[in-house]
């Protein structure tokens, strides 16, 4: 951009160009002026040429010059053009950020409205919504209450509670009632999985051992038994032990424990031709179960190896379920032979029913036949009589010798050759 009469041009314009080309033809021309006055000392002979070129350069230079004013004219006249569509679009920008500033404030008033309707309507909810709040803060402190009286009636009964896992826990020290706690517990499970009849509590066995529970299986396997004594001790001391000498002392002992114990069950409660050829060593925790096959693999290996199984509550549960559809199937079978035995009979009783029922409609068409017989015997008799009515004692006729039978002879016999 260059700075002409404070008037502002871009050097990419082609008038600017034009002028820019006229100066510089100009600049050439008092170049060669120069050059054919010093030309002109040397040869007098290229005056006259150079007269006549300085006279056309001359004709140049003023078509130059007018064309210069064209060319000042012209940017003038894009000067001028430039004011008017910048004063046009400065009223134009102007009129529209008139426009858009009054739509601004229409819009700061419709939004101001609206919020002050928002706020008046906020107001309202936050005064229903604190009305309802009260109210269920109310209901609230209320049920909390009711919850709080709950929970020190559950204190209560946690503090009761605690007393009875005590006396729990002293029953459970004394190995007599540690026994009898473990044969309630089997004794709860087996009542509610099998029959009443179909297992014993505290059977005596032909050795004189006495088995905890013993379940009459049919044969095979036979009846089994299910022992719930079990070294708890050993177990106790286990999980008390706290230094990794304890630990291995507990493991030991306990190892010893479970393996006397596995072959004492073996020992008493399998008896060959009495009772089946394995039995349960009932464990009243789930957590020595899980302890026993979780650290103790060994121990379950030889009971399986002694044909003791090892089982817990759960176990023992899905055991016994077991065992009663062994039951129920073994007392079908049983019933099997009874069911054929009294179809038989209802057959036999069927045979004798058709059989019957084959008499009486031989008895009914002879019936039939008899009626039909009297029906002819009775018309017959009405005709005659008819015919006595009109008898003349002048006209004998021929009397009538046919003797019509009553009934036709019976051809039913029994089994004595009689007729019926």
């Amino acid at each position: 951009m260059i700075q002409i009469g404070g008037q502002s041009y871009a050097l990419d314009d082609p008038r600017v160009l034009m002028v820019l080309g006229a100066a510089a033809l100009v600049l050439l021309v008092l170049i060669l002026l120069i050059m054919a006055v010093r030309a002109g000392a040397r040869s007098a002979r290229m005056v006259e040429p150079l007269a006549r070129q300085m006279q056309v350069m001359g004709g140049h230079v003023q078509q130059l010059g007018m064309g210069q004013e064209q060319l000042r004219g012209g940017l003038q006249t894009v000067s001028d053009t430039q004011a008017n569509a910048q004063t046009q679009m400065i009223q134009s920008i102007e009129a529209r950020m008139a426009h858009v500033q009054q739509q601004m404030q229409d819009r700061l008033a419709d939004n101001a409205a609206r919020t002050a309707r928002n706020l008046a309507e906020m107001q309202e909810r936050m005064a229903t919504t604190l009305h309802g709040s009260s109210k269920q803060t109310t209901t609230s402190l209320t049920q909390l209450q009711e919850r709080l009286a709950a929970i020190d009636k559950a204190q209560d009964n946690i503090t009761k509670l605690s007393g009875d896992v005590l006396s729990l826990q002293d029953i459970l020290s004394n190995k007599q009632t540690r026994g009898a706690f473990g044969e309630i517990q089997l004794n709860d499970i087996v009542s509610k999985a099998l029959p009443r009849d179909s297992y014993t509590m505290q059977a005596t066995l032909s050795t004189g051992k006495r088995a905890d529970c013993l379940i009459h299986l049919p044969n095979p396997p036979g009846p089994i038994v299910i022992d719930s004594k079990f070294p708890l001790e050993a177990y106790e001391a286990l999980r008390r032990a706290k230094t990794d000498h304890e630990v291995k002392d507990a493991a030991r002992a306990m190892r010893v424990a479970v393996k006397a114990h596995i072959s004492a069950i073996s020992s008493k409660y399998i008896i060959e031709g009495e009772t089946a050829d394995g039995a349960l060593m009932f464990l009243p925790s789930e957590a020595v179960y899980a302890e026993l096959h979780a650290n103790f693999p060994e121990l379950v290996r030889e009971g399986f190896a002694a044909r003791v199984w090892i089982v817990s509550p759960t176990t023992c549960m899905a055991t016994l379920n077991t065992m009663r559809a062994i039951l129920k199937d073994a007392r079908m079978r049983e019933q099997a032979g009874d069911i054929r035995k009294t179809l038989k009979m209802l057959h036999r009783d069927v045979e004798i029913v058709v059989e019957r029922v084959g008499k009486l409609n031989t008895h009914f068409g002879q019936a039939r036949a008899d009626l039909e017989g009297l029906g002819t015997a009775a018309e017959r008799a009405g005709k005659r009589a008819a015919r006595l009515d009109n008898f003349d004692f002048e006209d004998l006729a021929e009397p009538d010798n046919t003797v019509v039978p009553l009934t036709k002879p019976s051809t039913d016999r029994g089994r004595d050759g009689r007729p019926k």
